[in-house]
């Protein structure tokens, strides 16, 4: 081969073998940028999801107005965490568990509505709004952290306790000044009585001392019973002038003391009236206004309703209510909205039959419910007397006491014959009347017409005697259809068995 062609050759060769070297440089750095590649798309795609579920894009161009100035050492989370930190500080306090936000601002929330139930007590709150029954499952399990809406600010609360704080505390000074007021005028009435009782006493003493010398005298007039008629009589007529003056004397200082004693008796009964205007005595039927329970679910179809009180509370099947609205309270005649019979019970809620209950005043959840005679706590004692028309029959029963005394002890009361300092509550119904006393004649006629009279005689006297003790002892006092209204039974009297 010729030596030009051969160095040809060899060029050529040469220029394979590079171009076939770079060709192989050439792919493995495409292949080694390919994964690398790869690598990094795959890196930048979890670091954006990342980001993503830290802020959105929006939020991520608006960093800077949401999260405010960054503190020193801390990123633009760190901060919004310390921000919340300071939050729930403020709200409940040092130290800060270290757990999650969702949890920090649950355990704030959480403690804010008992305090709002503390504060329904001194100030209006609005009412949260009813669930909706189609949006909640029964059947869901809690949910441990959910955060029901808070009815009102912290701030706007904080301020309203504050004003009624103030207007408190004005009341309280203005009523201290008054009462200062009221004892000065009391105890200066308290040292006039003390003085006239003690100008009363000497007064005593010396219309004492004025009897023992009538006694003197009288023993005097003895001995001159025993003088001659004529001494006598001008010694008896002269003594009888001199004790007839004395009497009138007496008569006048007796008058007199009389009158002192009233005007003191007047400024003692101002000054105790005056007392009772700023505090005054305490209602006697304020037990009976006390609601016993309330409504925690209604079913007006099935005529049924819930209430919170159970066995727990010595609930027992067959027991009435009354229900009274729950804004309105229990009125003074006691007169309900609806009556309820108890069916079935649970440890702590109940299921009553609706006996009777208002069209346009339903039962509404948180309505009261009360009876008169049973009370959870106590057995309240009761004294029953008159004459009562158990069946509205237009007559009287002739053993109506004996069948009230036996409800009120089948619903956990006591029944006592007479008022005493223990006696809860007075039941009377109509005054018995008292016939004209039989003569001889009808008496030969009714052999038993003598012992209706003294009967009859007997029962009005014990229904005046209960009557007034109960008034002196300020017991409160119920005739039949309040206490049927208190207790709920109004519509069960007319069934048979009711008693």
């Amino acid at each position: 081969m010729p030596p030009g062609k051969r160095r040809q050759s060899n060029a050529m060769l040469y220029t394979l073998i590079t171009f076939v070297a770079l060709f192989v440089i050439a792919t493995t750095a495409a292949v080694i940028y390919y994964v690398k590649a790869e690598e990094i798309r795959t890196s930048r795609d979890e670091l954006q999801e990342q980001v993503d579920s830290l802020a959105n894009k929006e939020e991520v161009r608006n960093l800077g107005s949401i999260v405010g100035a960054k503190m020193a050492g801390h990123s633009n989370l760190g901060t919004m965490v310390a921000h919340l930190d300071s939050m729930v500080e403020l709200i409940l306090g040092s130290p800060i568990p270290a757990t999650s936000a969702e949890v920090k601002v649950a355990n704030a929330i959480k403690a804010v509505p008992p305090l709002l139930e503390r504060a329904k007590a001194f100030i209006p709150l609005p009412e949260p709004p009813a669930p909706d029954a189609n949006a909640v499952d029964p059947n869901a399990p809690a949910e441990p952290n959910e955060v029901k809406p808070i009815r009102v600010a912290l701030t706007t609360l904080t301020s309203d306790l504050l004003e009624k704080l103030g207007q408190t505390t004005k009341q309280k000074d203005t009523a201290e000044e008054q009462l200062a007021t009221l004892r000065n005028r009391f105890d200066d009435a308290v040292a006039t009585m003390q003085k006239t009782e003690q100008s009363l006493k000497a007064k005593v003493g010396e219309y004492y001392q004025q009897v023992q010398d009538v006694k003197t005298d009288y023993n005097n007039l003895r001995v001159l019973v025993q003088q001659n008629s004529d001494e006598r009589a001008k010694t008896l007529l002269d003594q009888l002038e001199k004790a007839r003056a004395e009497s009138s004397q007496l008569n006048q200082d007796l008058l007199r003391s009389k009158a002192e004693l009233t005007v003191a008796q007047g400024k003692l009964d101002a000054a105790l009236n005056a007392v009772n205007q700023i505090k005054p005595a305490p209602d006697a039927n304020s037990t009976a206004f006390k609601a016993d329970g309330e409504v925690i679910l209604v079913d007006e179809p099935a005529g049924i309703i819930y209430i919170n009180l159970g066995t727990e509370d010595r609930l027992y099947r067959g027991l009435t209510f009354s229900v009274y609205d729950r804004a309105g309270g229990i009125p003074r005649d006691g007169t309900p909205k609806a009556q309820v019979e108890v069916l079935a019970m649970d440890r702590r809620t109940s299921t009553c039959r609706i006996l009777s209950s208002q069209r346009k005043n339903p039962i509404a959840r948180g309505d009261l419910v009360a009876n008169l005679i049973w009370d959870a706590d106590k057995q309240g004692q009761f004294v029953i007397a008159g004459e009562f028309d158990l069946d509205r029959s237009g007559q009287a029963d002739y053993d109506a006491i004996s069948k009230i005394e036996g409800l009120v002890r089948k619903w956990g009361g006591k029944v006592a014959e007479d008022v005493s300092a223990d006696t809860d509550y007075v039941i009377l119904g109509t005054e018995p009347s008292v016939p004209t006393e039989p003569t001889l004649d009808e008496q030969s006629k009714d052999p038993m017409a003598m012992e209706r009279y003294k009967a009859a005689r007997q029962a009005n006297a014990r229904y005046q005697q209960v009557r007034q003790s109960a008034e002196s002892l300020r017991v409160p006092i119920y005739n039949y259809d309040r206490f049927l209204a208190f207790t709920g039974y109004a519509t069960e009297v007319a069934k048979p068995g009711a008693f």
